[in-house]
């Protein structure tokens, strides 16, 4: 396998940052000092980790792609921006040839899909890039799959807290209703309780002070109906040092699949996992 080439977009957003340390820490990584970031953002660039890093805007990338390539040859793009930037990135990735992993939720799924099935690149695309969490919830699709209305009659809560700043329901909870409902229970994603008070996350729950702009605190609790029985499932992620582990693990899987010559292809993590 080629040494692997990042060029991690969305800087300098929290979860990009941490992707871009540990990239540029990686002696197996060639870390590319360019990013594309939002309109929004003012500076043109950065330094990290003692690496200086152009940021580049909307209205610069078409141009600025060009020179990248030439000098680059092939490399993958990691996408962790904001959800209504999904479908544009995918589509200027692709129309680009240019391979990624999005691990930004939101957007157009569907279109997202179709824009990759009808180009020349693939992709690796999951809400959650956190391997641990994504092994859980392949366990809930066996037992859905397998133990159909195992919880019939038993009530659902599920709680999502994260920092103040994530603006969607997690992406993660929403796949997991969908498991529960195979397995017996009424519950619609508008249920889940979505906490992002920084002041409940710390009294009432117990986050550390130190994480309250980066975490990810999931609970599923099972009811039964003469209330006797009780069943909880949880898992309580600090910072996002999780997500860049996988997300670099994911980058390796797509290089491999990439050097197969497969094309139009989207993976998820549990391929990923399952090194399909």
């Amino acid at each position: 396998m080629n040494r692997l080439k990042l060029m991690v977009n969305g800087l300098p957003g929290k979860v990009a940052t941490v992707i871009a340390k540990n990239a540029i820490a990686d002696a197996a990584v060639d870390f590319i000092p360019q990013s594309f970031t939002g309109p929004e953002i003012e500076a043109e660039s950065m330094t990290l980790d003692g690496v200086a890093i152009q940021l580049v805007k909307p209205k610069d990338r078409d141009k600025e792609i060009q020179v990248i390539k030439s000098r680059e040859g092939m490399f993958i793009s990691i996408d962790f921006t904001l959800p209504d930037a999904v479908n544009v990135n995918a589509e200027f990735y692709c129309r680009q040839a240019l391979p990624f992993v999005m691990g930004t939720t939101g957007g157009d799924r569907d279109r997202l899909q179709k824009t990759i099935a009808e180009s020349t690149v693939s992709a690796v695309i999951a809400p959650n890039m956190a391997k641990q969490i994504v092994g859980f919830q392949a366990m809930m699709a066996y037992a859905a799959e397998n133990f159909p209305g195992l919880f019939d009659g038993y009530r659902l809560e599920i709680k999502e807290s994260h920092q103040q700043t994530k603006v969607d329901t997690s992406g993660t909870a929403k796949a997991m209703v969908r498991y529960f409902n195979q397995l017996g229970t009424s519950f619609s994603e508008s249920d889940i309780i979505k906490i992002r008070d920084p002041e409940i996350q710390q009294k009432e729950w117990g986050v550390p002070e130190q994480y309250l702009d980066g975490h990810g605190w999931h609970t599923y609790t099972l009811t039964s109906q003469d209330q006797t029985v009780q069943f909880s499932f949880s898992h309580f992620v600090n910072g996002r040092e999780i997500y860049a582990w996988g997300t670099l693990d994911a980058a390796r899987f797509l290089q491999a699949k990439i050097e197969s010559d497969i094309k139009g292809r989207v993976f998820s993590m549990i391929d990923v996992l399952k090194g399909a």
